[in-house]
């Protein structure tokens, strides 16, 4: 929820009411993301959606919109600790790019995180690193910060 919400509404709804609110939303019949397995046990997210949905990105001045064209987003990833380092971002993204494609997007955009120096925090690169992007085929189309490209995948 923390991409589709205001900090404050966030912070107000914060624990239980975002979990109940999460739920509503895959109840209505919207899919706000990927789920991977390793045989019946999720092991990994991805959130993908069109852009729009992510309000969060509207009021940010680093990830605002590169130009007019719709994109969908990948916002967010979890990978469960054991699974971390096997490309596992990789494979989220790339069955994001063909979810997104299914549903009719031309251009898939994400925001992953570059760090300065070294391996960065795990909780600090929620939105993906972006060697796994590039991995996937996605290439840089703007950068308004030092750690944050704006990459996109073409259909």
């Amino acid at each position: 929820m923390y991409w589709r919400l205001p900090r404050k509404q966030l912070d107000e709804q914060q624990g239980e009411l975002n979990r109940r609110n999460l739920k509503a939303l895959v109840e209505s019949g919207s899919i706000p993301g990927l789920l991977a397995y390793s045989g019946n046990e999720p092991v990994g997210w991805c959130s993908i959606a069109p852009r729009e949905e992510f309000s969060t990105l509207a009021r940010s001045r680093v990830l605002k919109p590169v130009d007019e064209l719709p994109v969908w987003s990948v916002v967010c990833f979890f990978v469960a600790r054991t699974q971390r380092g096997k490309g596992l971002t990789v494979e989220l993204l790339n069955a994001a790019v063909e979810y997104a494609s299914s549903n009719g997007a031309r251009i898939v955009e994400g925001y992953p995180v570059e760090p300065k120096k070294g391996k960065a925090v795990d909780v600090f690169v929620f939105t993906g690193l972006l060697s796994a992007f590039k991995q996937a085929g996605f290439t840089e189309v703007l950068r308004r910060s030092e750690t944050r490209p704006i990459m996109r995948y073409s259909l």
